[in-house]
């Protein structure tokens, strides 16, 4: 065994790690979200009564949330699959407009999106016996909000990545996370600093999951809850849409072999 060999290998993975903010993730990006996501949720329980459906509420938020993170990730990482592939160029030279794609892609999110979901769903049903389906028909309408506040991250991941290539390649995984604190995912928004409130209430997520804990509690949704979701995420994801269409006109005129 060769200790020179065992330190080249060291710093030639060191150099990796070192090469760019974007790899230094895995050392303060996901741990840092771990804390303020459990660390809230704890604070919430530590603080107020214990809610007799309390595991119902963390399963039925946390299946909520891998509809938004579904939404977020399938988008970027098809596109990522044509950087790996080297196929970014061969696809873009055809008729294929980027409509076309976004479409196709869409298309596919849905589908792995409802396996994804009765997967879960299921399992918390044999693991827990608790039923996600508790809010009733409310599912489906909430359920398509957190999708389009995941598309919107999809498109935005999109954009960096179509722009800047493999160097912002984690921001595809990242980029959802980034929102799952303000978005009161497992604790209410009045468990957050009011700076933080404050972003909390521009998101369409957050009106959701709030929304879903009050019915999860046997009260009333409040519709405006769900309107005021629908008019951002429209305008969320216009713009979002609009901004990898800009993106990507940016990159084609540099050109995008040079992202292979």
């Amino acid at each position: 065994m060769s200790w020179s060999r065992i330190r080249a290998v060291f710093f030639r993975y060191l150099y990796v790690l070192l090469k760019g903010p974007q790899q230094l993730s895995d050392l303060f990006y996901w741990p840092l979200i771990d804390i303020l996501l459990w660390g809230l949720t704890s604070v919430w329980i530590a603080t107020t009564h214990i809610e007799a459906n309390l595991p119902l509420i963390l399963m039925t938020g946390l299946i909520f949330w891998q509809i938004t993170w579904r939404g977020s990730v399938d988008i970027s990482i098809s596109l990522l699959n044509e950087f790996w592939h080297r196929n970014l160029v061969n696809l873009f030279s055809t008729p294929l407009k980027m409509s076309e794609w976004g479409l196709g892609v869409i298309l596919l999110c849905l589908c792995k999106l409802c396996i994804t979901v009765a997967f879960g769903v299921l399992a918390v049903y044999l693991l827990y016996s608790l039923n996600v389906f508790a809010i009733g028909v409310a599912f489906l309408p909430l359920a398509a909000m957190l999708l389009c506040f995941g598309w919107v991250l999809g498109f935005l991941a999109a954009s960096l990545i179509i722009y800047w290539g493999h160097q912002v390649e984690s921001i595809a995984w990242m980029i959802g996370y980034l929102f799952a604190p303000f978005s009161a995912v497992f604790y209410p928004v009045s468990v957050l600093p009011e700076w933080a409130q404050n972003i909390s209430w521009c998101l369409p997520t957050t009106y959701i999951f709030e929304g879903m804990r009050l019915l999860l509690k046997q009260e009333a949704f409040p519709m405006h809850y769900f309107w005021i979701s629908l008019g951002l995420n429209i305008l969320y994801l216009s713009l979002s849409i609009s901004i990898f269409h800009y993106a990507f006109r940016k990159s084609r005129e540099k050109g995008l072999a040079r992202l292979e």
